[in-house]
């Protein structure tokens, strides 16, 4: 087998012990290990002058990571998830995610299962589930001034405190929408149910090819979510005299000025879930977020 890679949420203390037992155990197995700390993925909040405007996303990729690497094994949350993604997907390496976190909702096992996953690595009993990502960039006029990958969402708003701001939003060929709205959601389908869920927007299944564009805390009635081809590209403008702050699945980010434009279209570089058994949606709805639990208790029948 080739080499595994090992990408640690190294600020958890559980996380790490783990990693250390995991690696042992594979290169016992004689596979070579290339471990790596998820904070490489963790773009951080950033001045677009001082970020990695000239090497893109592909900035992110941990030193040894490459095509060639059977898959990447990640220990931590969501968040570490998240990072992890854009660590891999730029070299299309799958990533078995165990969580080590709080909800998991990302997560494909746990550690109680760790040695059925590890027996099941070793023997190469798993499929791949591709998940869409977006590259977000913020550019003002030609010039890129800074980009990253996203998994779940783009998120512009304003800060310190909310209010309303307004945007111009160009869908693809489709004429442009003034939006007024304490800010806007751009989601991938893996992304619904995460801030956009919060804003109200759908639950959109992973495999639709689809994006969604949700306002936060519209001043309209009228104001909706909307879902659209993932072949279209869109462009936020902001048409608010004060600076935004662009949030990219919750860890990245940077100020976006009124000059700026923030432009975001489908990655061809999807993230590559390594899944162990059938992975069933909505029963991942109903575990981590009660979809379709009954709110009344029903009365038995007779």
């Amino acid at each position: 087998m080739p080499c595994v890679g090992l990408i640690v949420n190294d600020g958890k203390e559980l996380a790490v012990e783990t990693a250390l037992t995991l690696q042992a155990r594979l290169e016992q197995a004689g596979i070579e290990v290339v471990r790596a700390s998820s904070s490489g993925g963790m773009v951080g909040f950033a001045n677009p002058d001082q970020h990695l405007r000239l090497l893109g996303y592909n900035a992110c990729v941990p030193e040894g990571f490459d095509a060639s690497m059977a898959l990447a094994i990640v220990l931590g949350g969501d968040g570490t998830v998240l990072s992890a993604a854009r660590q891999t997907a730029p070299v299309q390496v799958p990533i078995l995610t165990i969580n080590t976190g709080h909800l998991g909702f990302l997560a494909e096992a746990y550690l109680a299962d760790l040695d059925r996953v590890l027996e099941q690595v070793l023997n190469k009993q798993w499929t791949i589930e591709e998940r869409c990502t977006l590259v977000v960039s913020v550019l003002r006029g030609d010039q890129r001034r800074w980009e990253a990958l996203s998994l779940n969402e783009m998120a512009l708003h304003r800060e310190p405190l909310t209010s309303m701001c307004h945007f111009e939003v160009a869908i693809g060929r489709h004429a442009p929408v003034d939006i007024s709205a304490d800010g806007v959601i751009l989601s991938t389908p893996t992304g619904s149910t995460a801030y956009a869920l919060s804003a109200g927007g759908p639950v959109i299944t992973p495999e639709c090819p689809v994006l969604q564009l949700a306002p936060i805390a519209p001043h309209s009635l009228a104001s909706r979510a909307l879902v659209f081809s993932d072949q279209e590209p869109v462009t936020v403008f902001p048409a608010t005299a004060d600076r935004l702050m662009m949030v990219v699945d919750g860890s990245a980010g940077c100020y976006v000025w009124p000059e700026d434009r923030v432009l975001i279209r489908r990655s061809d570089h999807p993230v590559r879930f390594v899944r162990l058994a059938d992975h069933e949606f909505f029963q991942v709805l109903r575990n981590k977020l009660g979809w379709g639990l009954p709110h009344v208790a029903k009365p038995d029948r007779v």
